[in-house]
């Protein structure tokens, strides 16, 4: 295949645009491979926990899907963490971004702030308020936030657990990261 000819945007042709938009294409679909790889480097952190993060990952996403959660749901359950090799003070951010084209308002909400509802269980132990998320009360997805923290997510650091194994997820990440639902651009319209 051709690359496109430009060397700044401004010299841009319609070709070259083609090129570059069927590239993104073969690109985009690789996204899911992607992730998996990048939820390897999870492994072997312990963070001081009881498991490494990946474990603790895979014990959330395997809570939520056999608790019948759908596979959305379980999709964020298993990368809500995968920012923490890149951003360890931000790594919320980090997951709903990648999620955000691909999951309901609801699930890239819990996501981006899980990091704040989780603090509940143990910011007073630092002797900061452990309550910083009444701030986020009259959210709608107040709830369904406190729910996948203390069901899934403050539960998930347990190393007799059977976890699934990441591959496990692999088909229904694929599904989920397969068609973006919403793009930053939609916020232009």
């Amino acid at each position: 295949m051709a690359n496109a000819k430009f060397h700044a945007m401004t010299e841009g042709t319609q070709e070259d645009w083609q090129i570059i938009a069927t590239e993104f294409q073969a690109f985009c679909g690789k996204l899911q491979e992607r992730v998996l790889a990048h939820m390897q480097l999870l492994s072997g952190d312990f963070g001081g926990f009881a498991v490494d993060r990946l474990e603790h990952c895979l014990q959330t996403a395997t809570r939520a899907h056999r608790d019948g959660r759908d596979e959305e749901y379980v999709a964020c359950a298993l990368l809500h963490d995968l920012g923490d090799v890149l951003a360890p003070a931000n790594h919320p951010d980090v997951a709903a971004a990648i999620l955000y084209p691909y999951v309901s308002e609801e699930n890239y909400w819990m996501v981006k702030h899980h990091g704040i509802f989780q603090g509940y269980y143990f910011l007073h132990f630092a002797g900061l308020e452990r309550d910083l998320r009444d701030q986020y009360r009259d959210s709608p997805h107040f709830q369904h936030t406190v729910d996948f923290c203390h069901k899934y997510d403050q539960a998930a650091f347990d190393p007799n657990y059977d976890s699934e194994p990441l591959e496990f997820f692999a088909p229904m990440l694929k599904r989920v990261l397969a068609t973006p639902k919403r793009s930053i651009y939609d916020a232009l319209k």
